[in-house]
C-alpha cells in the first residue's frame, strides 16, 4: 500500500491510539481490511544510537531519541515515517550503525492506494479489441527481470557485496524498498566446488532468517563462519541463557554485520579461551532462540568450533 495524504497518522487499532505519523509516499506491507481501515506493517531502517531494549512483550526495541526519529525505508534512504520518543518495535536486523524494524498498525483506507506492477491479466482478443491502447506487455510476469548490465548483488540493501550478477542473468523480484528490489535466482555450479555438511547440519542459514522467523529453526543445526569478539558471562539482559552461563559475543554469520550469542559447554571452555580477538572460527551449534528478547540477536549452543584464521 502507498500513502497517498501528506501525513496520516499510524493507529494502534481502527478508532484506536494514534502511534506515529506516516509520510507521503511511503509504502507499507498490507494485510487484512476491516470496513474504512487497513492493517498495514511498517517496515524500514533507523539509526541505531537512537533505539535501545526494552522489556514491554512482543517487543526488542523502544525509540530513545526525544522527541521523535526518522524511519527510514533504507539504511539512510528515503524517510517514510516519524516515530516518537518510546515507539515500540521489532527488530529484524541489523547493518553496521542502522537497524532494520518493523511495526504493525492501521490505516484509514482513504488514504492509501494499492501499488500494482504494470502488467495485467490476458482476457483475450474480444477485450484487446475493445482497448487496442493497452499495454502490449499484458499477461507478462512483472517480477521476471534481468540486469541491464553487469551489476553487483549485496547482502542487505547498503551492505556488504555478495558477488556480481551478469547482464543476461535471468532474475525474480521478490520485494521492493525505495531504490532497492529483492531478487532471486538460479543456476548452476560444479558439484566438486561446493562445501557439503553432515547430514542434518544446515549451512547457509542467515542471522537475518532466524531474526525474521524465530521459532522455525528452534532445535536446528546449523554450521557458520564468525567473527569471534569476546567471551562474556550472561545476565539478566540475556533471558535466554541462565545467568553466569559463558557465551562468545560473535559477528556474523560473515558476511553479515549483526551479533550472536553462542553458548559454551564446559568441554569447550578451555578450547575459546585461546580464541584471539576478532579470529574467524567455524562452528556447529544448535538454535536455542532466533532471536533475543532485548537485543534480537540469535542464541546458539556451540557444539563444535573450528579456527579457520587469525588476524
Amino acid at each position: 500500500m502507498r500513502v497517498t495524504a501528506d501525513t496520516e497518522w499510524l493507529y494502534q487499532q481502527p478508532e484506536g491510539k494514534r502511534v506515529a505519523r506516516v509520510l507521503k509516499g511511503a509504502e507499507l506491507p498490507g494485510g487484512d481490511r476491516r470496513g474504512d481501515w487497513q492493517a498495514v506493517t511498517l517496515d524500514g531502517w533507523v539509526f541505531l544510537p537512537s533505539v535501545g531494549p526494552t522489556a514491554k512483550a512482543g517487543f526488542d526495541l523502544a525509540v530513545r531519541r526525544a522527541p521523535e526519529e526518522n524511519l527510514r525505508a533504507t539504511a539512510a534512504g528515503a524517510l517514510i515515517a516519524k516515530l516518537p520518543q518510546g515507539f515500540l518495535l521489532t527488530k529484524v536486523g541489523d547493518d553496521h550503525r542502522w537497524v532494520h524494524v518493523q511495526r504493525a498498525g492501521w490505516l484509514p483506507v482513504a488514504s492509501l492506494e494499492t501499488v500494482t506492477d504494470s502488467s495485467a491479466p490476458d482476457t483475450g482478443a474480444a477485450a484487446s479489441a475493445a482497448a487496442p491502447k493497452a499495454d502490449s506487455t499484458a499477461g507478462a510476469d512483472a517480477t521476471r527481470v534481468q540486469p541491464a548490465h553487469r551489476t553487483t548483488l549485496y547482502h542487505t540493501p547498503d551492505g556488504p557485496p555478495a558477488g556480481a550478477i551478469e547482464a543476461a542473468t535471468p532474475l525474480r523480484v521478490l520485494s521492493k524498498s525505495a531504490e532497492w528490489s529483492r531478487v532471486q535466482f538460479e543456476g548452476w555450479v560444479r558439484t566438486s566446488d561446493l562445501a557439503s555438511a553432515p547430514p542434518g547440519v544446515l549451512v547457509g542459514v542467515s542471522a537475518a532468517e532466524l531474526r525474521t522467523d524465530p521459532q522455525r529453526y528452534v532445535g536446528q543445526t546449523l554450521r557458520w563462519t564468525v567473527q569471534f569478539i569476546a567471551l562474556e558471562k550472561a545476565d539478566e539482559l540475556r533471558p535466554e541463557m541462565p545467568d553466569g552461563t559463558s557465551y562468545l559475543l560473535v559477528r556474523g554469520p560473515l558476511p553479515e554485520r549483526g551479533f550472536a550469542y553462542v553458548i559454551v559447554p564446559d568441554d569447550k571452555r578451555t578450547l575459546v579461551q585461546a580464541l584471539a580477538p576478532l579470529a574467524v572460527v567455524e562452528i556447529t551449534a544448535r538454535v536455542r532462540a532466533g532471536r533475543s528478547r532485548y537485543l534480537g540477536n540469535p542464541v546458539v549452543d556451540l557444539l563444535a568450533l573450528q579456527v579457520e584464521a587469525q588476524p
